[in-house]
């Protein structure tokens, strides 16, 4: 069983390499051959900015961290109107370069 199990994760991370990865910085699934270029791309494209406000009224949920956005607490607003406690955003940018609801963008 040892030696069959040793097989299978060799074979299947083999044929999982050879068929591309998922991108450590925007978790895009990525085929081998065009890893490097994206892997540049990923890196260098800017972050996005925000405002920062405090937060008039209650709204909602913030998408990061699945707690309410409260009035008084502080806020990023991103340029796709999404919003989220401010503290959730920046480390949510620190490994990720675009909006968590909108990835595309």
């Amino acid at each position: 069983l040892y030696i069959f199990a040793m097989w299978f994760c060799t074979h299947t991370y083999k044929f999982l390499f050879s068929i591309g990865f998922k991108c450590p910085v925007c978790s895009k699934f990525v085929s081998s051959d065009e890893m490097d270029l994206h892997l540049v791309m990923c890196l260098t494209k800017p972050r996005i900015t925000y405002n920062e406000d405090v937060l008039s009224k209650d709204a909602g949920e913030c998408a990061i961290c699945l707690e309410e956005l409260q009035q008084g607490d502080t806020i990023a607003r991103l340029p796709c109107l999404c919003i989220y406690h401010k503290g959730c955003i920046d480390e949510w940018f620190e490994v990720n370069r675009s909006c968590p609801e909108h990835p595309s963008d």
